[in-house]
């Protein structure tokens, strides 16, 4: 198994800034009709110039960004097949989707917050997230198994669009507060739809609140395409709540790190939120429960494989001789052992105490929970009852 194919490791901070890279191309001009997108980084692997968007990396930062995205790759791979063995009873992969993850993690400072939803597995990776820490909710055992104050992280969301008015409610504390920092929201296509993101773009224009919004487009909303969603490219919503969107391709890390960086520093001085439409591809299931081979075709997908994020970085490394052949072996052998510690933790992860879900509902005792402890403690052992 390849690195693209698979990915993690440890977690690292990008300045967003370094040495000089390769000469880059001008882009090719897009025709009329065609949403605009910010691209520095072709399928082909060949830079482009954008007059609003640019970036400068080291070798070793992009070596970094390479590497951010093929253990994630790796991580996600893991815990599909842990669910396919019964090891967890759900996963929402991000396959596809790394570049758009990967590069706007990578933008944010250590003080910024974010609000994802429950797919940013590569967001949670650059905030310095345990990969393993994820899969505790998907195994049941927990409800998320980090402190959000500890990364600036929030827990997973499950409830579509709602982590919107929750980021949009944090950053309007954050200028209250005076504070120099930035909050982002995750949400997909399908969550545009949503009112509560309606309600969050209204509150947050209105206040001016630092908060950047990044909707990654995978195209499907289950099994709902975009063009059965909206009548007009999505980043354009935007405009009629008072601020500016963007589209940037979703499967360009460069692009993506850049376009979020810029969006954040606007973001900070002042100038108020920021629509981000990574344009991507979901490549696999929506989650481990559906299956896409029901509702869109194999052609489909071929051609955005020949888009793949990690795939497109890679060939520039080589073109541009930024990383000898021992910088992949090694990779492929950390994203291994990735692979082994997951599947180790996730089997040895202790089953919760029963009784910790009457825990914490009052700050005092009551009388319907303690019924209802005590009803479900009587059921717990009726188990061991049956068993002798």
């Amino acid at each position: 198994m390849t690195v693209e194919s698979t990915a993690a490791r440890k977690p690292r901070r990008s300045s967003g800034a370094g040495t000089k890279r390769a000469s880059a191309k001008k882009p090719s001009p897009q025709k009329p009709d065609e949403p605009q997108l910010v691209q520095l980084l072709t399928p082909e692997g060949e830079r482009l110039e954008h007059p609003d968007y640019e970036i400068d990396l080291s070798a070793d930062e992009l070596r970094g960004l390479y590497r951010d995205m093929v253990l994630t790759r790796r991580f996600d791979a893991e815990a599909t097949a842990l669910q396919r063995q019964g090891e967890l009873g759900l996963w929402a992969s991000l396959l596809g989707q790394e570049a758009a993850q990967i590069g706007s993690g990578r933008a944010l400072r250590d003080d910024d917050y974010v609000f994802p939803t429950y797919r940013e597995h590569g967001v949670a990776w650059c905030r310095g997230v345990d990969p393993t820490n994820l899969l505790g909710m998907f195994r049941g055992v927990n409800h998320g198994g980090w402190d959000p104050n500890s990364n600036n992280f929030h827990l997973y969301t499950i409830v579509i669009g709602s982590q919107t008015l929750h980021a949009t409610g944090y950053a309007m504390g954050v200028a209250k507060d005076g504070a120099d920092s930035a909050v982002i929201a995750y949400f997909g296509d399908g969550a545009s739809s949503q009112g509560d993101v309606a309600e969050s773009f209204t509150f947050s224009a209105v206040y001016n609140a630092p908060v950047v919004f990044f909707c990654q487009n995978n195209q499907w909303a289950i099994s709902e395409p975009t063009e059965k969603q909206m009548r007009v490219p999505l980043y354009q919503r935007a405009q009629g709540f008072g601020f500016p969107g963007v589209r940037v391709d979703g499967n360009d890390v460069l692009a993506c790190l850049a376009v979020t960086k810029a969006a954040l520093e606007r973001a900070r001085s002042g100038q108020g939120p920021m629509l981000i439409e990574a344009f991507t591809y979901r490549m696999g299931a929506h989650t481990t429960s559906d299956d896409p081979t029901k509702y869109r075709a194999d052609e489909e997908r071929e051609a955005w494989e020949a888009k793949d994020p990690i795939l497109r970085v890679r060939t520039y490394l080589e073109k541009q001789g930024l990383a000898e052949a021992s910088f992949f072996e090694e990779l492929e052998a950390e994203s291994e052992a990735l692979g082994k510690r997951v599947r180790e933790v996730v089997r040895a992860m202790p089953d919760p105490d029963t009784m910790a879900i009457f825990e914490n509902v009052y700050a005092d005792g009551h009388a319907l929970v303690d019924e209802e402890r005590a009803q479900f403690a009587a059921y717990q052992a009726s188990f061991a009852e049956e068993g002798k």
